[in-house]
């Protein structure tokens, strides 16, 4: 059976959430190829310039993120301090950091110089995400936090950065202050519901969802998307609400009790199996258990909002593996193929975060299927065939827009571009493209500073290496 992940149609709105609460995210367009064998063969592929429904607005509250450093106390410690200040303005962020580790006790305790330097601390943290992406950023943002605990501004920069980072520091008690500090900001309330979801409790994070709604009154898109993705949460919350739920060590399987009570085990098995087998592959393993959902045929649909031809997907503004189990016990091997298919979208999504859409769409199918160890005999017939190239910058958005007939070819480009580039540089170079891509590099940047070669010159080499073996 030919089976289609909707990732690429569902992450634009499970990506609308990490959008918001990454301020300074910005997404960058990939430049046209240069190869005159690239050419648009297929416009309706093109991502489309608007952003698509439902999906938060992008903002850019980086200038509201940094604290005014302009007025230095009047203390003893006045020049050390300006001294740090111009460093950072200087961008010798190395020599400030050190600076600030080497500050008198003096200076930290006393009331009125220990909020300046959470300040300095917190612009720091800002200069460091800029150049090296949140990781670079964590300490300082929670240095700043540690001595100015009630400034709105430092924790919001801390939650962004424990978003980004996946880190289980941004837990319920952690969330309840920042709302504390910050009762009209929706974020701790969509972050808040976030975290519900992960555990499961759909009513709370629908609580949370409205709350972050009321706060966002005056940004009707934003508005529009918490809508949307209530509106998703209380479908899966009727939905799950009679569902039997089993775990094992790595994944919670929700399933029909009656219906699917023959498959869970063996769904469990196939899982644990890919847990070991793909992490081992990827270097990765999930920070927390995953869930996975087993729904009926007719349940499926209603359920995930799919099209009709889609097998399997994995929704990561819900945080699960969501299948039909239609067939499935007479079906064993696509049933594997399918579970690590979408568990290897599932890794990546807790391996880059918020970051995961900066992964080209055909990279991000590419490694699910090379991973997985997809076998598809519908790719190798298509590669005997006549086929109209897609430019792999036309395959890095939304597939959603995808002509029926293109699909395959789609697939197809993805898997054969995803091979050569292992094949050709490893996969520890690999790894360190997932990183640049973790730290918002965009495409452009991210092959330029890990493959050493321009986006388009990996194009045009992996096309004559596609073309090559069609020959």
């Amino acid at each position: 059976m030919y089976r289609r992940n909707i990732t690429h149609i569902l992450i634009p709105l499970g990506l609308g959430l990490a959008v918001l609460v990454s301020y300074n995210l910005f997404l960058k367009s990939p430049s046209p190829p240069s190869s005159t064998q690239l050419t648009d063969t297929i416009e309706a592929v093109a991502p489309p310039p608007e952003p698509p429904p439902n999906r938060a607005p992008e903002i850019d509250s980086k200038h509201a993120r940094s604290l005014d450093q302009s007025v230095i106390p009047s203390t003893p410690h006045e020049r050390l301090l300006e001294a740090i200040r111009d460093e950072i303005e200087k961008h010798d962020l190395a020599l400030a950091e050190s600076k600030l580790k080497e500050l008198p006790p003096a200076v930290l305790s006393s009331s009125e110089t220990r909020p300046f330097v959470a300040i300095l601390w917190n612009n720091l943290g800002l200069q460091q995400e800029r150049l090296h992406g949140t990781q670079a950023s964590l300490n300082a943002f929670k240095k700043a936090a540690e001595l100015d605990d009630s400034n709105p501004i430092i924790l919001l920069n801390l939650a962004h950065t424990y978003w980004e980072q996946r880190d289980r520091a941004l837990n319920a008690e952690f969330l309840t202050r920042l709302m504390r500090v910050a009762p009209q900001e929706p974020f701790p309330h969509l972050a808040m519901a976030d975290l519900l979801q992960e555990q499961d409790d759909l009513t709370e994070a629908a609580k949370h969802l409205a709350q972050a709604a009321d706060r966002a009154r005056q940004d009707p898109a934003l508005q529009s998307y918490l809508a949307a993705v209530t509106a998703k949460v209380q479908r899966t919350q009727s939905v799950e609400s009679q569902m039997t739920a089993r775990s094992s060590t790595h994944f919670v399987v929700k399933f029909d009790g009656e219906e699917d009570q023959g498959i869970w085990t063996s769904v469990l098995e196939i899982l644990e199996e890919a847990y070991r087998d793909i992490g081992q592959k990827f270097g990765h393993f999930p920070s927390k258990p995953i869930m996975v959902v087993l729904h009926t045929k007719d349940s499926f649909q209603g359920a995930t909002g799919s099209p009709v031809w889609a097998d399997g997907l994995y929704d990561p503004s819900l945080g699960r593996i969501q299948i039909p189990t239609q067939g499935a016990t007479t079906d064993s091997k696509s049933l594997a193929s399918v579970l690590r298919h979408e568990y290897v979208h599932a890794l990546l999504h807790d391996r880059l975060g918020t970051n995961v859409g900066a992964l080209p769409t055909w990279l991000n199918e590419g490694l699910a299927m090379q991973w997985a160890g997809d076998t598809w005999p519908e790719l190798d017939q298509a590669m005997q065939g006549e086929i109209s190239v897609i430019p792999l910058t036309s395959l890095g958005g939304s597939w959603g827009a995808l002509p029926p007939g293109t699909s395959t070819v789609a697939y197809l480009e993805a898997n054969s571009a995803t091979r050569h580039m292992i094949e050709r540089w490893g996969l520890a170079r690999v790894d360190a493209l997932l990183n640049a891509f973790q730290a918002k590099s965009s495409v452009a940047t991210a092959f330029q500073n890990t493959l050493f070669i321009s986006y388009e010159e990996f194009q045009r080499q992996w096309l004559e290496s596609f073309e090559h073996n069609r020959s």
